[in-house]
């Protein structure tokens, strides 16, 4: 019987590259495979022409040896069997349909493990996030039971290698011309059994305690920042690396300052007589420092006039940055307070200081009704306004 061209075979050029014929491949292999097409011995036989032909033209030796010589050149190497069908296919196929093709032949899962990575939420306190601090948690981790050294087996025994798989954690069903790999059923993977378990763990080498760690909280954190524990997660099985330990950090919401970026807010009454005259007042700071009396207060510089809602901005005394040297400022909104509960004397005093003070003492209240006035006079129609 002629044998076919290989090039024809598989409806490929001669010049062809290795991309092009393994496309080429997947697609008839997969169009004539026996269990696509009910067993079809036409099929069955296009199949193993099929994988001949490609195991011949995916050799760079074989293709040179058919290309000068023909069929000749290969005699033989086209193979055919089921070992030959099974290393293209797992070599072809291996990649995009993983165990189902046999990829990953000898790969075993009962080896060292890195253990879980844990998340703990910490709350910090506004002063910890500007200064910095060091903070003890207690963290429920998974840890090597100490009783069995993290075997699982009771002291004095050795768990078993698994009878199923043999040890290798994983069993191969065949299936005409594919084989299906899949953890062991009877061990779960791990190749070993523990037929006399330990009775602290039970079997599993592993136990989940609370452990204290130090944190240090680096100054100049913001709410949802995150700090890396490397090795300070779950306990690693068989002997592997422990997790990671990542602690997400939120600042809770302080009494008198509002962060923004780098720069704090605080609202600060002033009386109104320091506020008519000027003065200073005391303001709330962060841990003292230059211009601070040492009580965590700072003098604030009040100008003669000052108005609710004015801002006085003191330079450098709000938050660090986390990255570099810089510092945010303190930014200290005033509050003119008016006073109550004023005696028959001090009312008497506060109408003659009214009736002294003119337009020239309210600017203010001058631009707010002449603004006013036009929009009464609109409403009512009189509006006199000229543009």
């Amino acid at each position: 019987m002629t044998q076919r061209d290989y090039y024809e075979v598989l409806g490929v050029d001669r010049g062809c590259g290795e991309p092009d014929l393994k496309l080429a491949f997947r697609k008839l292999a997969m169009e004539h495979h026996p269990d696509r097409n009910g067993g079809c011995e036409e099929a069955s036989g296009r199949f193993k022409e099929i994988n001949e032909a490609y195991s011949v033209l995916c050799d760079p030796q074989k293709r040179a040896a058919y290309d000068r010589f023909g069929h000749a050149g290969v005699s033989g190497a086209g193979g055919g069997g089921f070992n030959d069908v099974h290393d293209i296919f797992n070599e072809v196929f291996g990649q995009a349909f993983g165990d189902m093709f046999g990829a990953g032949r000898g790969r075993q899962n009962n080896g060292p493990a890195r253990g879980q990575d844990l998340r703990y939420d910490l709350e910090i306190t506004l002063e910890q996030a500007y200064a910095g601090a060091e903070v003890e948690i207690s963290v429920p981790a998974a840890m090597s039971c100490e009783t069995c050294n993290g075997s699982g087996a009771k002291p004095g025994t050795s768990p078993t290698p698994c009878g199923t798989c043999g040890g290798a954690g994983r069993v191969r069903a065949t299936q005409g011309f594919f084989y299906i790999e899949r953890a062991c059923p009877r061990c779960g993977g791990l190749g070993r059994l523990v037929l006399d378990p330990c009775r602290d763990c039970h079997g599993h080498g592993q136990l989940r305690r609370e452990r204290t760690l130090s944190v240090r909280i680096p100054s100049g954190v913001d709410d949802g920042a995150r700090i890396r524990l490397s090795g300070e997660g779950d306990s690693g099985a068989h002997g592997g690396p422990r997790g990671d330990l990542y602690i997400f950090l939120s600042v809770k919401p302080h009494e008198l300052f509002e962060r923004d970026g780098l720069d704090l807010l605080c609202s600060v009454p002033v009386p109104m007589f320091t506020a008519v005259l000027g003065g200073e007042i005391d303001a709330p700071c962060l841990l003292g420092g230059e211009n601070c009396d040492g009580n965590c207060k700072i003098k604030v510089k009040v100008p003669e006039g000052a108005q609710t809602g004015s801002i006085v901005r003191l330079k450098g005394r709000g938050m660090p940055s986390l990255r570099s040297r810089d510092r945010g400022d303190l930014m200290v909104e005033l509050m003119v307070e008016t006073p109550t509960k004023l005696t028959a004397r001090q009312k008497e005093l506060v109408r003659e200081l009214a009736g002294i003070c003119g337009e020239q003492q309210h600017p203010r209240t001058r631009g707010f009704f002449t603004k006013a006035k036009h929009f009464w006079d609109g409403v009512t129609g009189t509006d006199t306004k000229t543009a």
